[in-house]
């Protein structure tokens, strides 16, 4: 008789190193999407991260109107979202505060994240509407992700998998902790 691993390929040696990540089948199986409409807030994970503790909510920062939060299932490690605590779709739909807030709290991202991990450069945007890529089309947010030289390789691009060397506890805790510090700004 023959065992799971055998029968399936599993553990068979072939020479390839293996990196699981089953973390990210979550997010390929939609967990933690909304399921109704996107014009809907409840069940909006960006409506309900602010009601939790920043902790539990991967929450870096606060502001009036808008906030920072961790990425669930980010590119690098240190990618975090801008969103606007109101649930809106379209960034032609956000106030000139919401706007400014947006832009000033997106800034100080890049500056902090600079300050804690000597990013060499950033990738920022918003994917708007579903057919532009937005998992969480309901709800307005910009990504902010970290770049550094030769963080580009053949993990993702081959083996559909990205390798994360920290935490989200951990990096959500190195961000907050640096959100205040003015020597982020020297």
């Amino acid at each position: 008789m023959t065992d799971d691993a055998s029968v399936i390929g599993a553990g068979t040696p072939d020479g390839l190193e293996r990196l699981w990540t089953p973390h990210r089948m979550a997010y390929i199986k939609g967990e933690n999407k909304p399921t109704g409409p996107d014009s809907a807030s409840t069940g909006c994970p960006f409506c309900e991260m602010p009601k939790l503790d920043d902790d539990e909510g991967l929450i870096v920062a606060r502001g009036a109107l808008v906030f920072c939060v961790l990425n669930l299932y980010p590119y690098n490690a240190g990618h975090v979202m801008v969103c606007p605590y109101r649930h809106v779709a379209d960034y032609t739909d956000l106030d000139d505060a919401e706007t400014a807030e947006l832009a000033s709290v997106t800034q100080r991202a890049i500056r902090v994240i600079r300050y804690v991990s000597a990013a060499d450069g950033f990738n920022i945007g918003m994917n708007q509407g579903r057919v532009a890529g937005a998992g969480i089309a309901g709800h307005l947010h910009q990504h902010v992700v970290p770049r550094w030289g030769g963080d580009g390789n053949f993990m993702p691009v081959i083996a559909r998998t990205k390798v994360l060397p920290q935490l989200l506890t951990d990096t959500r805790r190195l961000l907050a902790d640096a959100w205040n510090s003015s020597a982020v700004d020297e």
